[in-house]
């Protein structure tokens, strides 16, 4: 399939945004790296604090790194025991907000001491280094001192999303083999109260390695102590000092395990370790985000997910940065939560998805509009490829077209940002919905199947050639499949699962997971590229592609759309899409079925749950968790909306 039509629509579109063209600052940058990767990473693991410089830079036993070996440092100093010896003492640390619009502020001295009688009270419960803990809770500031408390002493802490089940809880738990559960009595969403504690006390009788069950009582209801294994948070702190010395941490010890989704098999532990992982934060949130003393970074995305750990808690506070945590819904009670927030907290950086970005966007801009939003000075896009109409939305509504916009490509395995603009080191031209270029220190290209580079313009496998700071050490607990997942399919290369193309100027295009195609009568098409057609009709907000079995082309295209406010479903507006696609990407990409509905389901990250659209669109049984979806009831009325559509298909044969 040609992306020529499609590409041509977003370099028009770039011709009108281009900033400023400088170059040769990250010119130098990458020429620095590749004549001396392990000098270029070594100067900046030296913006840490270290107890012990490393004795050699990198270990290379292919797939196997170890980053700055030797070295000992503690991700806790790092994070706030450096930002209270200066003028960060009481500046605001983190700024949490509620969908009631409660707020709580902590200083960085405020943050400092939590997060220091918190581990003297994990150490009172005989937790120690090398020890798994197990953090379920919403998004509350508490997560971030347990998070830090347990980098502190040693502690290896595996965040679970507080929207999994009991089962998806228990299965984490006992892979990682946790000693320790903390969680709340509940967390809110939609104006509800999500019973976590509930979710414990039913998991607890399949937890066998669980000796103890910290609970934050948020609320006034009475918590039901149900074992002696529980213990509430303000109990556990009772007398507790506000200093707790730090654990000397080689670089290359464990900081954490997170587990990647679940839905189609068993979940994936993937391990982070300590001294290069911090230093691919430090320098990558440098270099894109370029923070400074005033700014108020707003990153949307929930600890529960890599975005979470890396650009919440570890990255901004590595800068001394101020922060705005907001636990709730974007769009409850009215859509307008995140221009709320940017509005009452001044915030400077929104980081946030293309698909919470969609979401807005149906309902308009007059929403957006009716704030003031002249504080952010850059927009950043993060979890998916951004359609260039999504792009073009942000620029001018949200950012005035006065603010950049850095879309930033990079996984759960990668640890951080690895394609992005870098404001902080130069400025190069922006493209609506390309990343850009990867970031200095980082090594990748494009292969066809036998791992041969393609040329440009060719759609191929995204690979990354050599080792960097924030990659995974490996699978918690299975090496084999670490190898197998990521490192057999082209050997030596690191393969990321993603296809792309880079164009003639040498900019990555993502196209979408390459197990997450389509082949329609021999041709394979990505759902990205579909759906990116889709949205860019004026009447789609947004739009979820899948497939069922066809006899005669192999698989049809089944699509899903959500319609912008002010367009209503209609025949011929199903006529107008299949025509729009016909010209946009082919007759081959003609769905046979379109669906209006008003939602699509979506886990409470934001992510569409497409496995479930295939479910429905095959009438198969729906397996797999499906605690992370956000409204159940998008399901069933996409399931009638099917079935009305295949009644009305049959009737007309």
């Amino acid at each position: 399939m040609s992306n020529d039509s499609i590409l041509s629509k977003i370099y028009e579109e770039s011709e009108k945004t281009k900033v400023t063209i400088n170059g040769t600052k990250i010119k130098k940058f990458r020429s620095d790296f590749l004549e001396d990767p392990e000098t270029f990473w070594a100067n900046e693991a030296n913006n840490l604090i270290w107890f012990k410089k490393w004795d050699k830079v990198l270990e290379w036993d292919i797939p196997f790194a170890k980053w700055f070996v030797g070295g000992q440092l503690n991700a806790s100093v790092n994070c706030v025991d450096k930002n209270i010896d200066n003028d960060h003492k009481n500046k605001a640390a983190i700024i949490w907000q509620g969908e009631d619009d409660a707020t709580q502020t902590y200083t960085y001295y405020q943050l400092y001491l939590a997060v220091n009688k918190f581990a003297n009270g994990l150490k009172e419960l005989g937790i120690k280094k090398g020890d798994r803990v197990t953090i379920y809770l919403p998004m509350v500031p508490e997560l971030i001192i347990a998070m830090l408390a347990c980098a502190r002493i040693g502690a290896i802490h595996t965040v679970i999303f507080s929207g999994f089940s009991a089962k998806a809880l228990s299965e984490r738990v006992n892979n990682s083999k946790s000693r320790l559960i903390i969680t709340a009595d509940y967390g809110i969403r939609r104006g509800n109260k999500i019973y976590l504690k509930k979710v414990v006390d039913d998991a607890l009788p399949i937890m066998s390695t669980v000796d103890n069950i910290v609970v934050l009582k948020r609320g006034t209801d009475i918590i039901n102590m149900s074992s002696s294994k529980y213990v509430l948070w303000t109990e556990l702190l009772q007398n507790k000092k506000g200093f707790c010395k730090p654990e000397n941490l080689e670089s290359t010890d464990p900081l954490y395990i997170l587990y990647t989704s679940g839905t189609t098999g068993k979940p994936k532990g993937v391990l982070h370790g300590t001294g290069g992982y911090l230093t691919h934060l430090y320098a990558t949130s440098k270099w894109v985000f370029n923070f400074n003393d005033q700014d108020i970074f707003f990153c949307t995305a929930d600890i529960g997910w890599v975005t979470g750990h890396s650009y919440i808690v570890y990255a901004p506070l590595l800068h001394g940065t101020t922060q705005v945590i907001y636990e709730g819904a974007p769009d409850h009670p009215k859509p307008n939560k995140y221009w709320d927030i940017v509005e009452k907290h001044g915030v400077t950086i929104l980081y946030t998805t293309p698909t919470a970005l969609r979401m807005y966007m149906k309902y308009g801009s007059s929403i957006p509009n009716s704030y003031d939003l002249s504080t952010i000075r850059l927009l950043g896009t993060v979890g998916e490829p951004i359609n260039p109409e999504v792009w073009m939305w942000y620029f001018k509504v949200i950012g005035k077209e006065r603010c950049p916009i850095i879309d930033t490509w990079w996984q759960t395995e990668t640890g951080g940002i690895m394609i992005s603009q870098c404001l902080g080191i130069d400025t190069i031209p922006m493209k609506p919905g390309s990343a850009t270029l990867p970031i200095p220190g980082i090594d990748m290209t494009i292969v066809d199947e036998n791992g041969k580079p393609v040329d440009k313009n060719v759609k191929g496998y995204l690979v990354i050639k050599k080792p960097w700071p924030g990659m995974l050490m490996t699978l918690w607990n299975d090496d084999k499949k670490y190898q197998d997942t990521y490192w057999n399919k082209f050997p030596g290369f690191y393969f990321a699962g993603d296809y792309a193309l880079s164009d003639m100027d040498d900019y990555f295009w993502l196209l979408g997971r390459s197990d997450d195609v389509l082949k329609v009568a021999g041709h394979r098409l990505g759902s990205m590229e579909l759906e990116s057609a889709f949205v860019s009709f004026s009447a789609v907000a947004e739009a979820a592609i899948t497939s069922k079995p066809d006899i005669n082309k192999g698989e049809s295209i089944v699509a899903f759309l959500v319609l912008r406010s002010g367009h209503e479903a209609s025949e011929q507006l199903r006529l107008d899409l299949k025509s729009h696609i016909r010209n946009t990407v082919g007759p081959i990409a003609i769905p046979d079925e379109i669906h209006f509905v008003s939602r699509l389901p979506k886990t409470r990250s934001g992510k569409i749950m497409r496995r479930l659209l295939k479910s429905i669109a095959t009438n198969a049984e729906i397996v797999g968790d499906v605690s992370t979806i956000e409204d159940e009831s998008s399901i069933e009325e996409i399931k009638q909306s099917y079935l009305e559509l295949r009644e009305k298909l049959s009737k007309t044969k």
